[in-house]
């Protein structure tokens, strides 16, 4: 049985902070050696080959889970693997890409010299530089912008010259944090094509988002974090298909004395140009409503159960959290 890519266990962070406070808006107080839990004993794994989203809201502990995993800070305690083996080992950063949330470029490095002195940082060759530094500027969508200072890109191109960078060096995995933050809905779609493309190539992607819409899209699974504590953990589909919301049901020529019947136990009723929409929560009283409607002048258009949105269970699920 393989080795997960990633595997994490009871991992824990706890930060020590002084909190200085006023009393009587006057005299400081100083509260010493407060300790806050940016992470909770999490356990997952993540499997090569997948694109896996660690969802959250802000201060969930998402950034956190990344950082230890390369190795910019260290877990109070628990441990992590990466490939098998254990975190900070040289080899395993040989083959690993990562881009942070809130990456810092020299404004006045042109996007090809950019790339040319990180290539130098990961010890490539000047002939492998100057073959693959033109196929990552063609994958990102950056070849025209090559010969531009990053001072003059926007935020979506500098996300994409830093994906270029974090596979310089053909990654086994990437890690990304919120890549798609502050991005408006172009900028998001082109890092999704991105992050699709990297899988097509064999890489494996973690990354970190608040964005629902768009890790529904394009994860394989995903783990959900809330006050650093893990909520739940799988793919997508199982998560999800446990649980339909309710039932659609869309007809046209239906009689207006059922029209009312429907209506008043729909929790949504929309009419359209051709068609009334109707949208009931429980299953037996929406079947029986398709059987009305099969019997009589009307038309079923379509009868479709609706299961809930990634974004309607995690907020479900960290609502409970409050």
């Amino acid at each position: 049985m393989p080795v997960p890519i990633v595997q994490i266990r009871n991992l824990t962070k706890i930060y020590i902070r002084d909190v200085i406070g006023t009393e009587f808006g006057r005299l400081k107080i100083r509260l010493k050696n407060r300790k806050v839990a940016a992470l909770k004993s999490l356990t997952l794994d993540v499997n090569e080959g997948e694109i896996f989203g660690l969802l959250g809201p802000n201060g969930a502990g998402k950034t956190t889970v990344i950082k230890i995993l390369m190795g910019l800070i260290f877990p109070t305690s628990g441990f992590a693997t990466l490939m098998g083996k254990p975190l900070g080992d040289k080899s395993v950063k040989a083959s690993i890409g990562f881009l942070p949330e809130n990456p810092y470029f020299y404004d006045y490095l042109k996007g090809y010299e950019f790339l040319n002195y990180y290539g130098q940082l990961y010890g490539m060759g000047a002939e492998k530089r100057r073959k693959k530094i033109p196929e990552l500027l063609e994958l990102v969508g950056l070849t025209s912008a090559a010969d531009l200072p990053l001072k003059g890109y926007s935020k979506g191109m500098l996300q994409r010259i830093g994906l270029a960078q974090a596979l310089l060096n053909d990654p086994r995995i990437v890690f990304l944090d919120e890549p798609q933050s502050g991005l408006d809905p172009f900028g998001r779609k082109e890092v999704r094509d991105l992050i699709l493309s990297l899988k097509e190539r064999g890489a494996t992607v973690f990354f970190s988002s608040h964005i629902l819409s768009d890790a529904e899209a394009i994860c394989d699974r995903v783990a959900i974090l809330s006050k650093g504590a893990l909520v739940n953990v799988g793919a997508l589909d199982e998560i999800l298909s446990a649980r339909i919301k309710a039932y659609e049901i869309e007809a046209m020529d239906v009689p207006e004395a059922l029209v009312g019947e429907l209506e008043k136990i729909s929790v949504q009723f929309v009419r359209r140009t051709k068609t009334i929409l109707f949208v009931i929560e429980k299953e037996d009283l929406a079947e029986q409503m398709v059987k009305r409607i099969i019997n009589s002048p009307g038309r079923l258009v379509s009868y479709t159960p609706r299961r809930e949105t990634l974004e309607e269970y995690f907020i479900r699920n960290i609502e409970k959290q409050q």
